[in-house]
């Protein structure tokens, strides 16, 4: 066995124990998850809730993004709406303004400094005990605050708590896989809850008590990725992070391949820059699961990944090479294809093996997931599979070089 065998060997030995562990911890807290699921909303006393909608240049989607809030099912008396405008350029502020007469929404203006910024200001302009934020490319279920509230009541040390995120609508083929890789994300997003693990608070939706701003600030720039950011410093300060399944967000995603790439640039640039600046947590027994599993569990997932898609580049290569050689040698052959099947010639090696278990294991998280929002199967999971098999390691790529060049990506 030589080298490069060992490396492989050794990678994707780790991939298959991240997949392996999240099973186990989905085994053990499979009834937990099912109680959860069919938990009644039980609120005693509504607290007061503040959702930030900050906006630049989002004329086409603010609007549906302000009605699906004020339709949320919470008591109007608790239950206020800021809406920020971060310095559009386009007419996302007369779209706004058709809303300055409710008495339920505050609206702000600010010149363009940024996500953060927009947060900052509107926690500034609030004093309610809960604090939350939602995309204005966002819909919430009519549910999903109280289901979430419910939530804070079950589990009074969570200091934050994430909402299951869905594509909405997905209409081209780039949306329909990456529902599945949403999906996914549940099931993942889930598991981490349980191991005290998270290490993002997304943008929409996740709801913050009031107490995290006091101690430890409000949003940081933090490379384009404020919410990975405050989860970060929220596991340094020793604040537990819970996630809602049953609080279902509606987002939409890219619709094509190069908006997705420039997406997962940003978000993969933004982990690895996140990482390093707080990379005195990594293996710190102190920092509990998020030290010891998600931070390196993220950086072996993208090493296996750009490592696999090299060693299959260069044996596809070498394929072609050989085959060239054989034809400029022999010339071509145009003979009927023998359809016997000899299995002396299937590869039986166990790096096979460990390769099938692990897309396997992907294919069982996004099952999971889709049966945790209540979604029929998707037939789009082989696709997803495959597409993000070849496309994912550009932008891993582009994301790597962009940190070792210091090179920030554009937020669109």
């Amino acid at each position: 066995m030589n080298i490069a065998e060992i490396v492989m060997y050794a990678i994707t030995f780790l991939a298959l124990y991240v997949q392996i562990f999240l099973l186990v911890t989905f085994i053990e807290y499979r009834k937990l998850i099912k109680y959860e699921t069919n938990l009644p909303i039980n609120i005693g006393k509504f607290p007061s809730v503040a959702v930030i909608v900050p906006c630049w240049n989002e004329e086409n989607t603010v609007h549906g993004t302000i009605d699906s809030l004020l339709a949320l099912d919470y008591p109007k008396d608790k239950l206020e709406i800021i809406v920020v405008d971060d310095g559009s350029t386009d007419n996302t502020w007369k779209e706004i303004l058709k809303y300055k007469d409710n008495p339920q929404i505050k609206i702000l203006h600010k010149e363009n400094g940024g996500k953060h910024t927009a947060m900052n200001y509107g926690i500034e302009n609030t004093t309610t005990d809960f604090i939350s934020c939602l995309d204005a490319d966002s819909y919430v279920a009519k549910d999903a605050l109280k289901r979430i509230i419910s939530m804070f009541e079950k589990y009074p040390e969570k200091m934050a708590i994430a909402p299951s995120i869905i594509i909405n609508n997905p209409k081209t083929f780039i949306q329909k896989i990456q529902r599945v890789e949403y999906n996914m994300a549940i099931y993942v997003k889930k598991m981490l809850a349980y191991l005290d693990a998270i290490h993002v608070t997304p943008g929409p939706f996740s709801v913050f008590r009031r107490e995290v701003f006091n101690k430890i600030g409000g949003f940081r720039k933090a490379h384009n990725t404020e919410d990975m950011e405050i989860a970060f410093r929220m596991q340094e300060n020793y604040m537990k992070i819970g996630h809602c399944h049953t609080a279902e967000i509606y987002t939409v995603g890219p619709d094509t391949v190069y908006k997705l790439f420039k997406q997962r640039v940003r978000w993969i640039y933004g982990f690895i820059q996140n990482v390093f600046d707080y990379k005195r947590l990594v293996f710190r027994k102190k920092y509990g699961n998020f030290s010891l599993f998600t931070l390196p569990s993220g950086i072996v997932s993208i090493t296996t990944t750009m490592y696999l898609f090299f060693v299959a580049f260069f044996n596809f290569i070498n394929w072609i090479i050989n085959k060239i050689i054989v034809y400029s040698t022999v010339g071509l052959q145009f003979t009927r294809p023998e359809l016997n099947i000899d299995l002396f010639y299937i590869n039986t090696r166990a790096l096979l093996f460990i390769i099938v278990s692990l897309y396997l294991l992907v294919a069982f998280a996004t099952i999971i997931g889709s049966r945790m929002v209540k979604q029929k199967m998707s037939i789009h999971v082989v696709s997803y599979i495959f597409v993000y098999s070849v496309i994912a390691p550009a932008w891993l790529m582009k994301s790597i070089w962009n940190s070792l060049t210091l090179s920030k990506p554009r937020w669109r």
